[in-house]
């Protein structure tokens, strides 16, 4: 596979972008750096998809890696292939590898061939909608994510109070009990079920962290309806 362009979706100053630009070039020299309009990259994926010349394009995000080997897998897939789904290896903090609390394999559709690609909404967390059946590749893309505990909390405010618009939007509820069933649901999956805690401290960490994320969703859908109410 030659005829192919990366998309790379990053902010005008992030600090990981030589890195990942470099990571790129094990691939191809079609390269096109998209710059989000907003704190989720949503928002650009398809203009980005878009821009390319290629037949096929995959999507890589500023912390995010190629290694030689994804790159020399990518180049023997099938071009008839209407797209692939790339499994993620999720480092924490750069030092961690998660295997567990629902960290891997992680699948992401980051390989895909424009002639079936058809959308990408543009909200939060959403996936693209694409022609036809996905196929799988064995080595991942590596991603650096959640590097100190004080940008996650930023980026987690942010994140939440995008979801809990749409919860609103939707006429959700939530009360006292929410709280409670979210955040021991949530944690009891990533720690238990998923067996986080095999992955030590950063793993038991990043459970907590995300029953602490996936609550606070709730408190701002909770702040939102107070809110409506008194108007």
């Amino acid at each position: 596979m030659k005829n192919i362009t990366v998309v790379l979706f990053a902010p005008k100053e992030d600090e990981n972008i030589r890195e990942c630009l470099e990571s790129a070039r094990l691939l191809t020299d079609n390269i096109i750096q998209v710059f989000p309009d907003s704190s989720f990259v949503e928002t650009v994926r398809e203009a980005g998809i878009k821009q390319a010349k290629t037949d096929w394009v995959l999507i890589l995000d500023a912390d995010e890696r190629l290694t030689e080997e994804l790159a020399d897998e990518i180049k023997k897939t099938d071009d008839a292939a209407e797209y692939y789904k790339i499994p993620r290896k999720n480092i924490f903090g750069s030092e961690k590898w998660l295997k567990h609390g629902g960290w891997w394999p992680d699948y992401q559709t980051r390989l895909i061939n424009k002639k079936f690609f058809v959308a990408w909404p543009m909200r939060i967390h959403s996936t693209p909608i694409i022609k036809g059946q996905p196929e799988y590749l064995k080595n991942p893309i590596i991603h650096f994510f959640h590097g100190d505990l004080g940008k996650m909390v930023e980026k987690t405010i942010v994140f939440e109070d995008i979801e809990s618009d749409l919860l609103f939007k939707a006429g959700k509820q939530a009360n006292t009990s929410t709280f409670f069933r979210k955040y021991f649901a949530e944690l009891a999956r990533r720690m238990f079920k998923n067996l986080g805690f095999l992955d030590g401290t950063i793993g038991v960490i990043e459970s907590i962290y995300q029953a602490f994320s996936k609550t606070i969703t709730y408190l701002f859908l909770y702040e939102k309806n107070s809110k409506s109410r008194t108007l």
